[in-house]
């Protein structure tokens, strides 16, 4: 609380001890813990962790590097945001890819949203070559063979002819590209759609906007409970 700036730690003891302050809506005793999934709160106001802290949901158009910086002068993700702190896309989409990336300065969402061991969910729009039958759906929903090993089963569907959607929990290097190759239906377009419960239509090629306080706490929500 005192680092969130609520106020000195002395006082945020003095606030917990007489019983203002909610972890979760139950009431905190001087040495609990909270991260950012719990919501804080005192007297009712809800504590935003760490201020400096900035979270934004950007649409990457294609053409654009999934990446802070570029030696060769090529626009990146990051190019996207406003500059007033140092950030950083959380994984990546390949420069040919578009769809939903979040850049933010916070490392802790940055593990949990791109480590294996949390899970998270990723949903694409793949436009495939050629109409996948039966057995290629099958193929990507139990696990496709690929040069770094079979890839974890997938929920894979085809709302359109020729466009597949497709869930994974991995983050591998081109996955989403290599496992339509893998069923010999090459990826012709490739968008990303959601990440974990986070979705938003409205945001057009190129557009950003920052993550809610709910968002956040959602994102990590999501990480903690998948990770169980």
């Amino acid at each position: 609380m005192a680092r969130c700036g609520v106020a000195s730690r002395r006082r945020c003891e003095e606030l917990i001890a007489a019983g203002r302050v909610t972890v979760n809506g139950t009431i905190a005793r001087v040495g609990d813990r909270a991260e950012p999934a719990d919501l804080v709160e005192v007297d009712g106001a809800v504590v935003t962790w760490d201020a400096a802290m900035v979270h934004y949901l950007v649409n990457k158009p294609r053409g654009v590097l999934s990446a802070a910086s570029d030696d060769r002068g090529r626009r990146c993700v990051t190019d996207l945001v406003p500059a007033a702190v140092r950030v950083y896309p959380v994984g990546r989409l390949d420069a040919d890819s578009e769809g939903l990336i979040i850049v933010t300065n916070d490392g802790e969402l940055t593990h949990r949203l791109t480590h294996p061991s949390w899970g998270v969910p990723k949903e694409y729009l793949a436009h495939v070559d050629g109409m996948p039958a039966r057995g290629a759906l099958a193929q990507l929903r139990t696990g496709v063979a690929l040069d770094d090993g079979p890839t974890a089963p997938a929920v894979v569907s085809m709302p359109q002819p020729s466009v597949l959607r497709i869930v994974i929990h991995e983050g591998r290097n081109r996955q989403i590209r290599r496992m339509c190759d893998a069923v010999g239906h090459p990826v012709v377009r490739l968008v990303r759609t959601r990440i974990g419960s986070l979705t938003d239509p409205a945001l057009r090629p190129g557009e950003h906007r920052p993550l809610t306080a709910d968002e956040v706490r959602e994102l990590h929500r999501a990480a903690k409970r998948l990770s169980r």
